[in-house]
Order: structure tokens, then sequence, then C-alpha cells
């Protein structure tokens, strides 16, 4: 029996979603990904014209993997915006350190440029989201300028972190504390 197109395509996302997961984004050819598919290795081309448009519809899956985890962590919004924002900066980095693979691959510059899928539509509304939490704790700033440097400060974090240099610079064993900090700095002290 024919796997119908568009079974074959999503095999093809699944498969490279989990190669990049067990061997990183380094592991992610079009000629891999067909053999761990089981179809021959121009079978890709058929559903992914380009290579990026391949690794944008794999980055995508993370995106939305990431965007899952955000939205059951900060939950319904009940919580105060500091609250909630600790939320889900605690998920992105924890995120990140989980699958560092993905991580790596969602936030290549050429894919984010390149259009393929509307990546750049997946990776934007947690940024957004971020953005307005900013904006409610801090009326009195730019609100996407702080919660860009807040972000690049969580980029950075996640990074130094997987490569252990922040453990070795710090002697921190868990990021939480650094977290914190980063929060402080861009947002202020939190208040008890």
């Amino acid at each position: 029996m024919h796997e119908p197109e568009s079974g074959l395509r999503a095999r093809l996302v699944d498969v490279g979603v989990e190669l990049v997961a067990r061997e990183g984004a380094q592991a992610l050819t079009l000629r891999e990904i067909a053999r761990r598919a089981g179809v021959s290795h121009g079978a890709p081309r058929r559903y992914f014209p380009t290579h990026l448009e391949l690794l944008s519809a794999i980055a995508r899956s993370g995106f939305g993997e990431l965007a899952e985890r955000v939205t059951a962590a900060v939950g319904d919004g009940t919580a105060g915006p500091r609250a909630q924002l600790a939320e889900l900066a605690r998920t992105y980095l924890a995120f990140a350190l989980d699958n560092p693979g993905m991580y790596e691959l969602m936030f290549r510059h050429d894919l984010l440029e390149s259009g393929h899928l509307g990546l750049r539509d997946t990776s934007l509304p947690l940024f957004g989201r971020l953005v307005d939490l900013v904006g409610r704790i801090r009326p009195d700033v730019d609100a996407r300028l702080v919660a860009g440097a807040l972000w690049a400060n969580l980029h950075g974090i996640a990074q130094l972190w997987g490569w252990g240099s922040l453990q070795l610079a710090t002697g921190a064993t868990d990021f939480a504390p650094l977290l914190r900090s980063a929060l402080d700095a861009h947002l202020g002290e939190e208040r008890a």
C-alpha cells in the first residue's frame, strides 16, 4: 500500500526531529533523513525542494513543542505577570538544555531569514508573549527592547550553561540563580 503524500512528508519531519535529538543538527542531511525514513535519497526533494525547507519544517516542530511547554507552564494567566515571565524563562532554558540540537537548529539565522514554512511566524509569537509580559511588569520602558535584551540574556545563559562555561565561572550547579539575576537585571528586583 502506498503511503499518502502528507504521511511521507510528516514522516520525513519526524525522522529529522528524532535525528536532531539523538545526533545534533549537523546530522541532518537529506540523504540520512531519507535513509532513516526508508525512502530513496531523492524522495525528500518531492516534498522539500531545498534542504533549508526540510530543516525549517523540523525547526518548526521544535518551536511548536516549545510553545506547548510554555503554554502548559504559564497556565491560564491567573498568576501575576512576573511569575508568568519567570515560568516562561525557566521553561525556555529547560527546553534549550534538554534539546540542544533542536535549539541550535531553531535559531539558525539562515532558517529564520529564509522565510520557509513561516518559521518566523512560528518563532515571533513567543517573543510577543515575552514583550506583553515585560510591558505589564515595566510599563515605563520600551517593552520590545527590554524583552529583546532579556531574550538575548536567556539565550546566552542557555548556550553558556550547555557548554559548561557558567558552571565553571560561577560555581553554580543550577541555572535558577542566574535566571533570577537576569530577571532582576531587566525587570528590577522582585518585591516581596
